[in-house]
C-alpha cells in the first residue's frame, strides 16, 4: 500500500537518499516501496537545530533513519544517551523505549520515540524556568 503525502507550497521531504522540495503549489505524492526512509520536512532536525541533549538523541536516530548502515551511528548514539541519563534519569523510560525499537530495526518508530523524549526535557526546562522566575520574584520581595 502506498504512503500518501501532501506537501505544502516549497516543503521539503527526504525520500531514501534524495531531498525533494515541492514547487509554489501543493503537491499529493503516492510513495510505493518497501522499507524506505522518509521525513517530512518538520520532522528533520540538522546539526544546527539540535540544540540540546535530547534532540541530539533524535539526530542519531535520524542519522540511523536515513543511513544505509545504521550500526556506523550507534557509537555517537550511546555516547549520548550516557550522557542524557546521566544529566536527567527520568529519560530513561524514553531511552529504553528507544533502544526496544533500534533493536528491533524499527528506526521509525524509535524517531517518533525520541519526540517524546525532546517534549519531556522541554517540560523539564520549563518547569526549571518557573522555578527560576519565582526564586526571582521572591529575592525581589525579600530586599
Amino acid at each position: 500500500m502506498a504512503l500518501k503525502v501532501e506537501l505544502k507550497p516549497h516543503e521539503r521531504i527526504i525520500i531514501g537518499a534524495c531531498v525533494v522540495t515541492n514547487s509554489d503549489q501543493r503537491a499529493r505524492l503516492l510513495i510505493d516501496g518497501d522499507r524506505i526512509p522518509i521525513l517530512r520536512e518538520k520532522d528533520i532536525l540538522t546539526p544546527d537545530t539540535a540544540n540540546t541533549p535530547a534532540k541530539l538523541v533524535y539526530l542519531a536516530v535520524q542519522l540511523m533513519y536515513l543511513s544505509p548502515d545504521p550500526m556506523a551511528h550507534h557509537p555517537t548514539y550511546f555516547s549520548l544517551v550516557r550522557d542524557i541519563i546521566s544529566a536527567m534519569p527520568s529519560a530513561w523510560p524514553f531511552i529504553e523505549g528507544i533502544n526496544n525499537h533500534i533493536l528491533n530495526g524499527d528506526l521509525y518508530h524509535a524517531l517518533k520515540e525520541a519526540k517524546k523524549l525532546i517534549a519531556h526535557e522541554e517540560q523539564l526546562l520549563e518547569s526549571a524556568r518557573n522555578l527560576q522566575g519565582q526564586d526571582a520574584a521572591t529575592e525581589r520581595k525579600s530586599a
